[in-house]
């Protein structure tokens, strides 16, 4: 039961921090020519960071079997952001393109934290992930009140018997104040 907060932060943690690394900088050249932007940041990352941000969402207010598939979601998540690190374009284009010096001429080329902090938030995304899978049963759940209502009919009094808010109210239900019938 005391793991639900520190797992539920971990989680939380690690996909917003993934999420903002894959929107900056992963790849810093400076050459004759600038490499193509597009492949500077790595929106997959971003995306699936906050795929995994949004279950960590739901983990907190689900119970019972969702709240371990959606756990099981933002590993998944989390797992696909680890792959974006070691498959992202830019860093193969900046290597192809320090080996073709008739085009970039001389470059210098860094690659930056980011892509470092978001497969930590990754990592940690994952951990906690599996931790989840593994704890949830034991973990404290919302109260029912908090479900939907339920569609239960209301029971009707004779029409003489009800207050004029009465009669106002079942007409904004769209029932019929004076039929019998329920």
């Amino acid at each position: 039961m005391r793991s639900f907060g520190p797992t539920l932060t971990a989680g939380l943690a690690g996909a917003a921090l993934a999420a903002w690394a894959g929107s900056n900088e992963w790849v810093k050249v400076t050459a004759p020519a600038q490499m193509p932007a597009d492949l500077n940041d790595s929106p997959a990352t971003t995306g699936l960071a906050l795929v995994a941000l949004a279950a960590w969402g739901v983990v907190l207010v689900t119970r019972g079997l969702v709240r371990r598939l959606v756990a099981g979601l933002a590993g998944l998540a989390g797992v696909g952001v680890i792959v974006t690190f070691f498959g992202h374009p830019g860093i193969d284009a900046l290597g192809r393109a320090i080996d073709s010096e008739v085009v970039w001429g001389e470059t210098e080329h860094a690659t930056t934290l980011w892509p470092y902090l978001a497969l930590l938030g990754a990592l940690l995304t994952v951990a906690a992930a599996v931790a989840a899978l593994r704890l949830a049963p034991s973990w404290p759940e919302m109260g029912r009140k908090y479900d939907a209502p339920a569609a239960a009919e209301p029971e009707q009094k004779p029409l003489e018997e009800q207050s004029t808010i009465d009669v106002w109210k079942t007409l904004d239900e769209g029932r019929d104040p004076t039929s019998d019938e329920d």
